[in-house]
């Protein structure tokens, strides 16, 4: 499984990035994409969730109304909309896979991960 992350880069307070994880190699059509962010000096937390296989989503509590996660499943690209940016969203932001269909938010429940994209948001 290969996962590439893309769209990081900087703006300022306010603004709006679409992040991109483009997916292969998955053994099946149901799976799970997470995207998880770490921020400086701070350890790495789940944001929001798809599955392949309804297209069922979750997003954490913290994120609602400013961060969407979506799907072009025929593209394999698992997307994450992230609105009225601020300064502690400062980040670098990986996807990972799960082959099971699981709407999971632990880091453990996830085998394969991208290299990450940053997101620097200035004030």
């Amino acid at each position: 499984v290969r996962l590439v992350e893309s769209g990081g880069d900087s703006v300022q307070a306010g603004g709006s990035l679409r992040l991109s994880c483009a997916a292969s190699g998955f053994p099946s059509d149901d799976y799970a994409i997470a995207w998880f962010r770490q921020g400086p000096g701070k350890e790495r937390e789940a944001l929001s969730v798809l599955v392949t296989d309804d297209g069922d989503t979750v997003t954490s509590d913290s994120m609602k109304g400013r961060f969407t996660i979506s799907g072009d499943i025929a593209q394999n690209t698992v997307y994450l909309q992230m609105n009225n940016l601020m300064p502690e969203n400062t980040a670098v932001y990986y996807c990972a896979a799960s082959d099971e269909a699981l709407l999971g938010f632990k880091e453990s429940e996830y085998t394969d991960w991208g290299r990450g994209t940053r997101v620097t948001v200035g004030a």
